[in-house]
């Protein structure tokens, strides 16, 4: 019998949260954990039992995930070993001719390929790019290449052939074949169906070095799990999905964390009905930002993850190293701020265990936006005097008092944190004045209203359960799934036919995981984005809200976005080179729960001197978020406090709560 929680868990590499909603009984438990990298099971777990729940008494658990990302990162890889067409193995190694370092001659100018050459192997078949067989797969050279793959020890293999995201014959019938001899086998016309062969050969290799990794975790949590509870992991194209279809497109977990935290934040969006917004995770480590226009978080096809390229549609989240454990230096008479961190342990130096560089954080405590007297968490009690000792030796070297060096590092902090800003607004064309910021992570909300100040945002939301929004975003999430599928059809050539065809594969293939959990298609919500470029262009541009059935207004569409892109446009002919598209389907019941409220007005728990910009050392007073009453006015200066968050209220800026514990603050920014 369905016993009606929800609950949405993110493991992050130092905390666990977790949110449990129960619509009926209009309950929220939340909690924070420390993340257990020994027995992920165990913590999962654990993390239950501290909102006093078991597994059993979960209907639904959608699960935010950092296992693949760090597989990545830390090179975690199984020995894969590649199949691809006969004198084209080698495209993983020679890659793009970009460097990674540009001037940086001493250094290697690029990443070693996923597969060793003596793992990649090499079959007789050719399709052209409309995917018209010239050469039939050989049987004897795909025999011998899958006999070669076993005996190279490889634990898992990937197959990418020339154009088979055009036609995916050849590698369907070498999949069957492998996949009665081999565990695990990544096809990629089905990780990536499309153009550009390195990006598509390099995603196919990543995938499948991380399947067994993926598909261990998973079945783990299956066996793990209560016959009666749903499990459902949250991905990285910006919705959860079922542990099925991951098991063979693992890299769906990759930035599962961050687009959490992404979706929540459009969520809210539309909730309080903002045009253009831009979320702002800000914690311990790295700042993920994200443009959210008309409630849609912007989805991006073409990204790398440690250096890799992974080219499928991702929420389009900008991370930089700059959170509350950068550490700050001074590098040749310059003040640098990050992306080196302190991370959890030994964690800033006012954490009291061990740190000893000045950090962020460090400088948030000593300018008195923390309260020093505070238990984060109930397990973290914040050391003054060593946050001040290790600013010590950064004032002194700059030979400034220590709260002008505090001030310094925030001020270098939040530039780097402008720059995110800029590529996500700026860059594509997009006016990011008239944005809200949405403010959230442990972090986030210390920063938010400076960021915006020096972005002449006029808005920043605070929402309710800032410090754990990840967490809320699985427990809000809906079924989503996303793929893009290379076109290639001319502006003057237009073939309804052949792009109606491709609408309609990508929707059948999108829609058949939704309807075995059984969600009929009259439910389902489709999305669809055209990628366009003028003739002989290298890359194209995405167009939203595509009439992909008009192609005069799509090009009317596709000429405006490249004005507001790069000032100008021709009439010259253009092509469409692939579309996006994206299915939802609705989740009844799920909306922001509300946080605990007491009943009595507000008045300071204590007041802190704090240093502001413009004002210097003021006495600032300092408010339980709890006791916040709605649509009672503050002005700043003021801090609010919250077990895991504080939010910095400067003076000139003032701060209204909503009656579902949201945080308004007006900058004092006309925007």
């Amino acid at each position: 019998m369905p016993s009606g929680w929800q609950v949405g868990i993110d493991v992050g590499g130092t905390f666990t949260d977790v949110i449990a909603v129960h619509q009926t009984l209009g309950e929220v438990r939340a909690a924070k954990v420390p993340s257990r990298t020994d027995d992920r099971i165990a913590g999962l777990v654990s993390a239950l039992q501290t909102v006093d729940l078991a597994w059993s008494d979960v209907d639904d658990l959608i699960h935010g995930t950092t296992i693949v990302t760090n597989a990545i990162i830390q090179g975690d890889h199984a020995k894969v070993a590649l199949i691809a067409t006969r004198g084209f193995s080698d495209s993983l190694e020679i890659g793009r001719q970009n460097r990674r370092h540009l001037y940086r001659l001493d250094l290697p100018p690029k990443l070693s390929p996923q597969v060793p050459a003596e793992r990649r192997f090499e079959v007789t078949e050719r399709l052209d790019h409309e995917g018209r067989v010239m050469i039939t797969l050989d049987p004897d050279s795909a025999e011998d290449a899958i006999r070669r793959v076993e005996r190279s020890g490889a634990e898992a293999v990937a197959v990418s052939l020339l154009h088979s995201y055009a036609n995916s014959v050849h590698e369907e019938a070498l999949g069957e074949k492998l996949r009665s001899r081999l565990g695990f086998v990544a096809l990629s016309h089905r990780v990536n169906p499309e153009a550009r062969e390195y990006e598509r050969m390099a995603t196919t290799a990543l995938s499948a070095g991380i399947m067994p990794l993926a598909a261990s975790y998973l079945d783990d949590l299956d066996m793990a799990k209560p016959d009666d509870s749903r499990l459902h992991f949250f991905h990285s194209a910006g919705g959860m999905a079922s542990p099925d279809v991951l098991r063979d497109l693992p890299l769906g977990l990759a930035a599962s964390g961050p687009a959490a935290g992404v979706a929540a934040a459009g969520e809210l969006s539309r909730t309080l009905g903002f045009e253009r917004a831009i979320s702002f995770d800000m914690g311990g480590t790295t700042t993920d930002v994200c443009l959210i226009i008309d409630g849609k978080e912007q989805i991006a096809n073409d990204r790398s993850i440690g250096g890799r390229p992974m080219r499928q549609p991702m929420v389009a989240v900008e991370s930089i190293g700059a959170g509350g454990g950068s550490i700050a230096r001074l590098d040749h008479g310059s003040l640098t701020v990050g992306p080196e961190s302190a991370g959890a342990d030994p964690g800033p130096a006012c954490y009291a265990r061990g740190g000893e560089w000045p950090t962020v954080t460090d400088a948030n405590l000593v300018l008195g936006y923390m309260d020093e007297n505070s238990v984060i968490g109930g397990t973290i009690r914040l050391d003054i005097a060593a946050a001040r000792e290790a600013i010590a030796q950064l004032s002194e070297s700059m030979g400034m008092a220590m709260e002008d060096a505090a001030m310094g590092i925030i001020k270098v902090a939040n530039a780097a944190l402008l720059r995110a800003l800029r590529r996500i607004t700026v860059e594509r064309g997009i006016d990011g004045r008239n944005s809200t910021l949405i403010a959230f992570g442990g972090a986030g909300p210390m920063h938010a209203v400076a960021l915006a100040r020096a972005f002449s945002i006029g808005k920043v939301v605070v929402p309710a359960h800032s410090s754990m929004f990840s967490a809320l975003g699985c427990v809000g999430a809906r079924m989503r799934y996303a793929q893009q599928r290379t076109v290639r059809v001319a502006s003057d050539g237009w073939d309804a036919e052949g792009v109606e065809q491709v609408r309609q594969a990508l929707r059948t293939t999108l829609a058949a995981p939704l309807a075995a959990t059984g969600h009929d298609d009259d439910a389902l919500t489709f999305e669809e984005v055209a990628s366009i470029r003028y003739r002989g262009q290298s890359y194209a541009i995405e167009v939203t809200g595509a009439t992909l059935d008009d192609p005069e207004g799509l090009g009317r569409d596709f000429r405006n976005r490249h004005r507001a892109l790069y000032g100008f446009a021709t009439e010259e002919p253009w092509e469409l080179v692939s579309i996006r598209v994206r299915v939802s389907a609705p989740r009844d019941g799920m909306a922001f729960p509300p946080v605990a409220r007491t009943s009595a007005a507000p008045s300071p728990v204590t007041t802190s001197s704090c240093t502001f910009e413009l004002a210097g050392p003021t006495p600032t007073p300092r408010f339980d978020r709890a006791s916040l009453i709605a649509d009672r006015m503050l002005s700043g200066p003021v801090i609010i406090d919250d077990e895991w968050s504080t939010v910095v209220v400067p003076p000139g800026a003032t701060l209204t709560a909503d009656a579902d514990g949201h945080l308004h603050i007006a900058t004092g920014i006309e925007s």
